[in-house]
């Protein structure tokens, strides 16, 4: 059984830290990864950090060697109903896709992503990168059964277009380390990391970091629509059709009991023909 996917998300504007609605367990949470001693905590140097530029740690992660060269890990892009997603691929954009939109997206390469159709926003669009920097072992031929999950809320698209920096870091629960807290089906459980911290290196705590969204950064010109450096490379990718919804059984309808000495519901009238006739009028309940 695949272990849940945990989000971290850090937000910087006007020097504050965005503060969720689970800030009871948010500021609990953080209360208690600075509880324990520095004796208990022995000190890591992370060679990774969420500041580096995109692509960096992928690549980073790709010196070292393993079976992440060459592999497409299924990736599951959430948003608010109505939003379209566009890959670049090709030199330019492709076809939108409601979301959520399943694709393969290969360790190493960023991968820009462009969200039209924002709620409550028409004609503005949000243009994220998604760096996969590790992947998931599940069992073979259900890989696209567990995918990455990686959610855009519409609190996080508000902040792109209020020209925030926002990056989340999705990363596999360690289950020692895990939340005591029921997951809901398709809704990402995530909090907020505090200010100056490195998300990257909570997540590493934690789990093992497997991508990074980034939402804010850049902008397109007229100029630079289909620009290879906006479009980060095109990289490759696979595209998933969309997950079938499974029907539940229809409800059991009740059999109707008919009484003692009634005919058959489904008995057949003598209209048939004589011998018919003749065969059915011998039934007790036929005669007259």
């Amino acid at each position: 059984m695949a272990r849940p996917l945990r989000c971290l998300i850090i937000t910087a504007f006007a020097g504050r830290a965005r503060v969720p609605c689970s800030a009871l367990l948010a500021a609990a949470f953080c209360l208690g990864l600075a509880a324990p001693l520095g004796a208990q905590q022995p000190a890591v140097h992370y060679w990774h950090q969420g500041s580096m530029p995109p692509g960096a740690v992928a690549a980073m992660q790709l010196a070292r060697g393993g079976p992440l060269p060459g592999h497409f890990q299924p990736v599951e892009i959430v948003a608010p109903p109505g939003v379209m997603i566009s890959m670049a691929e090709g030199g330019a954009f492709g076809d939108p896709m409601a979301a959520p939109a399943r694709v393969g997206l290969m360790i190493g390469p960023v991968y820009r992503i462009r969200v039209m159709n924002l709620p409550l926003y028409p004609g503005l669009e949000v243009f994220p990168t998604i760096e996969v920097i590790d992947r998931l072992y599940t069992p073979r031929g259900q890989e696209t059964r567990f995918p990455v999950l990686i959610e855009l809320t519409q609190e996080d698209l508000e902040l792109a277009l209020d020209g925030k920096f926002v990056t989340r870091v999705i990363y596999l629960e360690d289950p020692d380390k895990a939340l005591a807290v029921a997951q809901i089906d398709k809704e990402q459980s995530w909090f907020e990391a505090g200010p100056g911290r490195d998300p990257l290196a909570i997540a590493d705590q934690l789990g093992r970091p497997i991508a990074i969204l980034r939402l804010g950064a850049r902008l397109p010109n007229a100029n630079e629509g289909t620009d290879p450096g906006f479009l980060c490379g095109s990289a490759p990718l696979l595209k998933f059709p969309p997950q079938a919804k499974l029907l539940g059984a229809p409800p059991a309808q009740p059999v109707p009991v008919a009484p003692e000495g009634a005919p058959p519901s489904d008995a057949v009238q003598p209209s048939q023909g004589p011998a018919t006739d003749a065969r059915m009028t011998a039934l007790p309940w036929m005669r007259k």
